[in-house]
């Protein structure tokens, strides 16, 4: 019944937001990998499934895990500028790209106005796009410049219906984590979830559709 009623919904919508990392691009490894790298060198050893619970699910971190008398917050300062070049070199190195998913944002940027709603910092996000050329088929982008309360926090979302000029019912949220499915639906947004090798354990309940292949969405949208 449930995704019955999603799907007659569908006919009314005029706008897609968009999350980015692993959905727009696979670059979700990459920070993880960042994460784990400069992490083990403070002694810490970040895994997979900690890292998916953590930084997708709870949105904040492993850094308050490390010993505080061994590194106060101006040495997590500099480990977290650390990770961030690091992670600035694999997005510019390595393989980001998703199969498909140019093709599906040409083709449903032709009947619904988009956006790209992320939590990724401008620095990266540009830097990531300048590789993909896939900003054409969107109105505008949504990064932490524009808000002050990250996902979960439904204020990136609100933010985007702000400035697309659309209502929540006139909208849907492409996600693929937990807190970016509570922040969407704490805007009042209907929210599909795409799932990956990252979040394919995470609490998707309150979903109003789940997809494991994101070559599905244009068959639904």
């Amino acid at each position: 019944m449930r995704q019955a009623f999603f799907f007659s919904m569908l006919t009314h919508k005029k706008a897609i937001f968009w999350d980015n990392d692993g959905i727009l691009v696979d670059t979700e490894k990459y920070y993880f990998e960042a994460n784990r790298q400069i992490l083990k060198k403070a002694g810490f050893e970040l895994t997979w499934s900690l890292f998916s619970d953590l930084y997708l699910n709870q949105a904040k971190g492993a850094w308050h895990l490390l010993d505080t008398e061994k590194y106060p917050a101006e040495s997590v300062h500099n480990l977290k500028k650390e990770r961030d070049d690091l992670y600035h070199t694999l997005l510019m190195t390595k393989d980001i790209q998703i199969d498909g998913i140019e093709n599906i944002v040409a083709a449903l940027s032709k009947k619904y106005k988009m956006a790209v709603v992320t939590s990724s910092r401008p620095v990266h996000f540009y830097a990531i796009h300048a590789r993909t050329q896939l900003l054409k088929y969107f109105h505008f982008v949504i990064t932490p410049d524009d808000y002050t309360q990250y996902k979960p926090d439904p204020e990136p979302y609100l933010t985007a219906l702000y400035k697309m000029g659309v209502n929540p019912a006139e909208s849907v949220v492409i996600e693929d984590s937990r807190r970016g499915l509570l922040s969407a639906k704490a805007a009042g947004l209907e929210c599909i979830i795409v799932m990956n090798e990252l979040t394919r354990t995470s609490d998707f309940t309150e979903a109003d559709y789940v997809l494991h292949d994101i070559r599905r969405l244009t068959d639904i949208l």
